[in-house]
Parts: structure tokens; sequence; C-alpha cells
């Protein structure tokens, strides 16, 4: 009996609850509304009695919300505003292959894209060197925005991302090869290069480095090659995202310095400069240097080279020369630069009297330079970044990275860069270091010499036929420099170049 009343009780409780009407649903959701908006509305007024914004602030957050889908569709309708495309018939196909590191090619890009639109040409997306000593595999899409490097210039030069097919080889299309001459002025272009479209209607320049001319070109191509400089080459999101962060994290520790310390182990072997190395380190640059056959020069003399200001200064150089500038051990420095030759053996002197010495691969995490690790080009896209943001820049040599942050520095508003006077620091060094030299007659001669060299407003110096000794363009771009078509009143008489 007791089982039969629980098989009853089990059965009695698996019956299903009786269904609420349409009405009863119907009815709750709405009472619940009410008392919700109801109570929304006690806290919005009573909040606004002590805080009269909060109820524009929320109601215009309902807004947005309510009007999202709506906000939407006026974006899609209302795109960033470009430049109107600019109208003309293109005479022929550019294609470039630029060569050496990312700064190299970045100057370069800046000048090719200057001869297509004097040309009348249609510039193909540029390629980058990926055969070079670093061997980097990025493309021009994988450091640069693409699609801001052609929109942002469209009122200037039809860019296209690849040749079109009907131009390819297998139609039957065969392009003109060749490196243009170094150091060019636009007449050359017009009467040398133009002419040859008329037979070929693809011209491929295989070598883009220092093939414009630093001086005695027009004022609109000048200015052309820093809005390609300044603004068309914007790096990726990737990039940027991780160069801000770096930036960030140092500009919360206070003013920094970026030291651009050029003593990486290619570096040294190229240029024969191995100051400061034992014979074991010495004999191992050199055979660096024989082992690549492109590099003509073998039997380089250090000591001469050092001489004549043409070596970077080594780490232990360095030290002396900061602190004679007046940089204290608590100066935040960030080392911007490659593998230091040597390791962190090398930086241990540097870092003894600098201990806020940092890099970007002690500040970030492994895994968020692992997307850069192996192309040298992004590695130094972030040092690129950070450099020109730096409260103080300095080069211990005067590469193609050291020139376009100088150049990016003053065009910023002439931001602190200090400018190495490497042969007169040889010579003070070495006379401090044979004891005739005391520590603050060294310190006053470094500063002297010094004091026109912090990145201020300067003239480039001009040296007729000898373009390669003339100030570089893209580390002083004084065209573009001001708003009126000359800079008289900023590059006043009294001022002119203190390199040399």
């Amino acid at each position: 009996m007791e089982d039969r009343s629980e098989v009853i009780q089990v059965r009695c409780d698996k019956l299903p609850a009786p269904p609420r009407t349409r009405l009863q649903v119907w009815f709750i959701r709405v009472c619940s509304s009410i008392v919700v908006w109801t109570c929304l509305f006690q806290i919005v007024v009573v909040g606004e009695l002590w805080h009269p914004h909060l109820l524009y602030k929320i109601t215009n957050r309902i807004s947005q919300i309510t009007q999202l889908p709506l906000r939407v569709e006026v974006a899609v309708q209302s795109p960033p505003s470009l430049p109107p495309a600019r109208n003309y018939t293109s005479n022929g196909f550019l294609r470039v292959s630029c060569n050496g590191g990312l700064n190299q090619m970045r100057a370069a890009i800046c000048d090719m894209v200057t001869v297509a639109r004097f040309l009348n040409l249609t510039l193909v997306v540029p390629e980058l060197d990926k055969a070079s000593f670093w061997a980097d595999p990025s493309n021009f899409e994988d450091i640069f925005d693409v699609k801001h490097f052609i929109e942002s210039l469209r009122d200037e030069v039809r860019i296209v991302r690849r040749l079109p097919k009907k131009f390819h080889r297998k139609y039957g299309i065969k392009p003109l090869e060749m490196p243009p001459i170094s150091w060019s002025n636009e007449k050359y272009y017009m009467q040398q290069i133009l002419p040859l479209f008329s037979k070929h209607k693809v011209l491929h320049f295989n070598k883009t480095d220092a093939r414009m001319a630093n001086n005695g070109l027009p004022l609109d191509l000048q200015k052309l090659r820093c809005r390609v400089n300044f603004q068309a080459l914007k790096f990726t999101s990737q990039i940027e995202t991780l160069g801000y962060k770096l930036i960030r994290m140092l500009q919360e520790k206070g003013p920094f310095v970026a030291l651009h310390l050029r003593y990486e182990m290619d570096m040294l072997a190229f240029s024969g400069c191995t100051h400061g190395c034992s014979k074991e380190e010495s004999e191992e640059l050199k055979q660096m240097r024989y082992a690549y056959p492109w590099w003509r020069d073998k039997e380089i003399d250090s000591e001469l080279k050092r001489s004549q200001g043409l070596c970077p200064l080594t780490p232990e150089e360095t030290i002396l020369v900061l602190k004679a500038l007046g940089f204290d051990k608590d100066t935040q420095i960030y080392i911007a630069a490659g593998e230091i030759y040597g390791g962190e053996g090398r930086l241990a002197a540097l870092r003894s009297a600098f201990p806020r010495i940092v890099k970007k691969e002690k500040l970030l995490a492994p895994e968020e330079l692992q997307q850069f690790q192996n192309h040298s080009s992004q590695m130094a896209a972030l040092d690129f970044m950070v450099s020109v943001a730096s409260n103080t820049f300095i080069p211990t040599y005067d590469g193609n990275m050291a020139k376009l942050v100088e150049g990016h520095r003053r065009y910023l508003g002439f931001k602190k860069t200090i400018l190495l006077d490497r042969k007169r620091l040889v010579e003070l060094l070495d006379i401090h270091h044979n004891g005739t030299l005391p520590w603050k007659e060294f310190a006053d001669s470094v500063q002297s010499a010094h004091e026109r060299r912090m990145g201020q407003p300067t003239r480039r110096k001009v040296i007729m036929d000898k373009p390669k000794e003339e100030d570089y363009f893209y580390a002083n771009p004084q065209e573009c420099l001001c708003e009126e078509t000359s800079c008289d009143d900023l590059l006043s008489p009294g001022n002119s170049s203190g390199k040399g």
C-alpha cells in the first residue's frame, strides 16, 4: 500500500505546472518595465540635483545606444574624406626595388614617388630589399600601411598595388631594368628617363638609394618628398600599437634619451672599425667582411678611419661623452639598436655608469616581440618611433636611421638632437686618456664643440659637384620646416650647418 502511494506521489510530482496564459506573461513584462524605468528616472532626477551634467551624459549614452544602427549607416555613407584624385594620362608604369635597411629604403620611396609625380607615371607599390645582409622577408605592407600610402597621395600620383597582368612577361612585355644615376636632378629624369617610356611601358629601377639630388630641386618637389616621408609613410597598426606602448612605458618613468648605439657586428665589420676590440674580435670582423664578395673594401685601416671621425663610438667612449655633456647616472636611456657586438658583457660598463638603461627586449614580453623576430626592418621601425618621440636623441654614428630621425625631429619642432662631432671627440678622448687633459677641461671642450649641434635650425651645407659630402636632404629638409616659401626668418644668416 505504501509502495502504491509513493508511485502516485512520484507521478504527481512529474505532472507539469499549468501553463501561463499569454496575457499573464505580457502583464508581467509590462509591470517589470514600468518598475525599471521608474527607478531609473528617480536615480537620474536625484543625481541631477548633485551633478548637473549627469542627465546629459546618461541621456546622450541612451541616445547613442538606441541610434546605433543609424550611426553605423551614417559612417558607411560618409567615409573619411580623401584628397581628390589627380587626373592625368600616365606615361607608363614605374617599378622600384629598394635596397638597404629600413631608413635607406624609406628615403628611396620618397624619391621614387617624386619621380613618378613629375614624369606622370603610375607607381607600383615599392618592393623591399630581401637580399641584403639582414635577409628580411618583410614586404611593403608588412611595415607600412599600404592603403594609407596609396590614398593619401592620390592627388599627386597614381599608385597601384601590383602591375596589371597585361604588362607581365608572359604577355610579351619585358620591362627595362636599370639603376638611375645617383644624386640626379629633375632634368636628368625628364631628359634621359622619360623618353625611355616611348619604347618600354614598364621601367624597373633595381636600385633606389640616393638617386635624387639633395639641393637645387624645385620647391614643390622638395615639399612632396617631405609629404611622403612625414605623412604618407605610416607604419602598420601592429607596429604603431607596440611602438606607442614602448613610448608610453618610457614616458611614465620620466624624460628619456634615445641612444642610437651603432655597435652591431655588421656595422663594425663593414666599416672596418675595430678600436677597442680584441685581436680575436678584430679577426672575426675581418673574416665577416671577406665573406661578402660585394663588399669592395677588404683591408681597412681602423685607426685612420677613427681619426677621421668615420667610426661609431664604442660603448666605453660613449660613457665619457654622455657624462661630459651633463647626463648623470639617473638618466633614463633607451638603446635604439640591434644586437650589440659582444652582448651584455660589452654593455656592462655603460650599464654601471647609467643604471637606467633599457632596451625593447627588456621592456616588452617575448610574445609581444615574437611577430617581429627575424624581421630587422620591423624591429628598426619600433626603434625609429621611440627615437623620434624621445626627449633627446643621440646617434653615435650618422647612418641612415640617424639622419632620418634627425630630420623627423626637426620637422616636429626642432626637438633636441645631439649630433656628435666624432672627429673632434676622438681627439679629445685620446688626449684625456693619456692624462694631459683633465676632466673639467675635457667636459668643457665637449660641450663647447656641440653648442651648435643640438638640432636647432640650420641651413643645409651645399658642396657643388660633391653631393656625398653635402648635408643630406632628409636630415635637414629645410624647405619643409616653415609655411612660407622662404625660411630666411627661421634660418638666419648666422645659422649654418655645424656639421663637418
